[in-house]
C-alpha cells in the first residue's frame, strides 16, 4: 500500500514538474507563479507546496529531474564509441538534438535558470558537474592517446566547449540570429571546437 501511495505522489509530482515547464517556457520564470503552474498541472495551489518549496525549488527540481535524463541519453550515445573524436563530435549533435526536440524544456534550461538568483549564486549543481565531467573524461582520453593537445587544461576546455555550444544553442533559441539551422550550429560547432584541439 505504501509502494502504490508512493508511486502517486512520485506521478503527481512528475506531472508538476511538467506542467512547470511548459508554464515557464509560456510566460517566463519571473511573471509566472505558483498559481498557473497548479492550474497547468491541474492541482490546488497548497498542492504544490507539498512537493517544493517555492517557485525557485520549483526550477530547481525541475533541472535536476530532467538533467538526469539528459545525462542518460548522453552516456547511451557514448557507450559504444571509443573513439575520442567520434565521442566528441556526437556529444555536441546530441546537445543540438536535445535543443531542437524540446525546445520548451531548450527554452526553460537556456533562458530562464538565469532569472532565479538562488540557482545561480546558492544552488550546488551536482547535475551539471557531471555534464562537464563528462565532457572532461572525452578530453583525457584524448589526451591519453595525443590525439588531443597534452598541453591542455582540461578544467578550462570543458567549460570552454560548454561555453561555446550553450551561447550557440541560446542564440538559436532566442531568435537572435535566423542565419543558421541547428544542423548547421552542430557541424560548425565540431569543425571549430575539434580544430582547436588536436594535437596535429
Amino acid at each position: 500500500m505504501a509502494s502504490k501511495r508512493e508511486a502517486v505522489k512520485q506521478k503527481k509530482k512528475e506531472r508538476i514538474i511538467e506542467a512547470a515547464v511548459k508554464v515557464f517556457a509560456q510566460k517566463g520564470f519571473y511573471t509566472a507563479n505558483v498559481k498557473d503552474v497548479a492550474q497547468a498541472a491541474g492541482v490546488a495551489d497548497g498542492t504544490i507546496y507539498l512537493y517544493f518549496k517555492n517557485k525557485d525549488d520549483l526550477l530547481i527540481s525541475l533541472f535536476e529531474h530532467k538533467m538526469k535524463n539528459i545525462l542518460l541519453r548522453f552516456e547511451e550515445a557514448l557507450k559504444d564509441i571509443s573513439d575520442p573524436l567520434d565521442q566528441l563530435k556526437t556529444f555536441i549533435h546530441v546537445y543540438f538534438e536535445l535543443i531542437e526536440n524540446d525546445t520548451e524544456l531548450s527554452g526553460v534550461f537556456q533562458v530562464e535558470l538565469r532569472q532565479s538568483s538562488k540557482f545561480l549564486k546558492d544552488y550546488h549543481n551536482q547535475q551539471f558537474s557531471n555534464y562537464l565531467n563528462m565532457i572532461a573524461r572525452i578530453l583525457d582520453e584524448g589526451k591519453k592517446i595525443n590525439f588531443f593537445r597534452p598541453e591542455m587544461d582540461t578544467n578550462i576546455a570543458k567549460i570552454f566547449i560548454f561555453g561555446a555550444i550553450d551561447e550557440v544553442a541560446r542564440q538559436w533559441i532566442l531568435g537572435r540570429d535566423a542565419k543558421y539551422s541547428i544542423k548547421e550550429a552542430a557541424e560548425q560547432s565540431c569543425d571549430n571546437i575539434v580544430k582547436g584541439l588536436l594535437a596535429f
